[in-house]
């Protein structure tokens, strides 16, 4: 019988990673190993408390150099991704299979106040693991790119054909950069890999910075919300469960293949492949804010101003090409998403 894959998530204690691990442990019998280093870009208690949802003692983190273990199947790193030397080192001692990288610098607008903690978080680190790959073998690394990476477009739905060739901020340039440093190592190297461009992903212990949950906050305190380029904004919000669920089914997936098989996309004869996951129902802001005002039980006041920098109008995923290879299809709609969201966040802080 053979052996359970071992899969290495870095970003385990972020939003995605957290709720992929869950999935990942409940839905397979693989072993999952974790990688972050907990920083402080938004309150890391939020993060150890989505470490002690995995089972995780977390008091162990600072005492204990190497992994915690939870469980059988679960053992989890506190490291930073920059850290060449500490990747070499994770990688010759657990020699994963596959590699989800879901951690990096998170938010658009944070990348305009601090654009270095990009370049070194989103770039530098994913070289290491980039390195990391090549030297161990890894049998097929997935990522996470960002619709932002479509900039400026404005043909829609947003397919992965399109050109990304204008990003509005040095985030949306990070994840791009990603994309293109992954492909020259399938190139390169023949690592297959597959970078996932994620659409506005949401849900129960999501991340602070994001619209949903900052208006949740500011609602409930009776406090007024910004609303930017006067509502004008649509978003394909993605619940972050499909999001789990659609990465699973891709990890069942054929990997991308090399010499111009139907697994290789983009003309490339490297074992690369792009993939939108979104909701593919792109929503008004308005219509958004009325399904959070209706769930709360209570309305905004809305401060309405003109266009943020770095900002996009309008973001619809085309998800054929992931539907044709896995199958998948998202299953929540925005208000269910939502409740799901409201009654997590009120039984956390309320």
């Amino acid at each position: 019988m053979s052996k359970p894959p071992k899969i290495l998530v870095t970003g385990a204690a972020g939003f995605i990673g957290f709720h992929l691990i869950q999935g990942l442990l409940s839905k397979t019998d693989w072993q999952v190993v974790g990688l972050d280093n907990l920083n402080s870009y938004y309150d890391p208690n939020l993060k150890l408390d989505r470490l002690r949802e995995l089972n995780l003692d977390v008091d162990l983190l600072t005492a204990v150099r190497g992994p915690v273990q939870a469980g059988n199947r679960f053992a989890f790193y506190r490291m930073d991704m920059e850290s060449s030397e500490a990747i070499d080192r994770l990688f010759e001692s657990e020699k994963p299979d596959m590699v989800i990288n879901l951690a990096a610098q998170a938010g658009v607008r944070y990348s305009l106040e601090a654009p270095r903690s990009y370049i070194k978080s989103n770039v530098s680190g994913f070289l290491n693991i980039l390195e990391g790959c090549r030297t161990s073998g890894v049998k097929h690394l997935i990522y996470a790119s960002s619709s932002s990476v479509y900039g400026l477009n404005t043909k829609v739905p947003f397919s992965t054909a399109d050109p990304v060739d204008h990003p509005v901020s040095l985030y949306a340039a990070s994840k791009r950069s990603n994309e293109l440093m992954a492909h020259t190592y399938s190139h390169l190297f023949n690592i297959p890999t597959t970078g996932l461009r994620f659409f506005t992903v949401y849900g129960p212990y999501g991340r602070p910075d994001m619209a949903y949950f900052h208006f949740t906050r500011r609602i409930l305190a009776g406090q007024p919300i910004r609303v930017f380029n006067h509502g004008k904004m649509r978003r394909d919000f993605t619940y972050v469960e499909d999001v789990v669920n659609g990465i699973i089914k891709l990890l069942e997936a054929p990997v991308p293949a090399a010499n111009g098989t139907e697994m290789a996309v983009h003309k490339s004869s490297a074992p690369f492949a792009l993939y939108n996951i979104g909701n593919n129902k792109p929503v008004e802001l308005m219509e958004f804010i009325q399904t959070l005002e209706d769930l709360l039980g209570k309305k905004a006041v809305m401060q309405f101003e003109d266009m943020q920098a770095g900002d996009i109008v309008k973001t619809y995923a085309d998800i054929d090409d992931l539907y044709q290879l896995t199958g998948f299809r998202p299953k929540t709609d925005l208000r269910t998403g939502l409740a799901h969201f409201v009654n997590w966040y009120k039984s956390y802080y309320l």
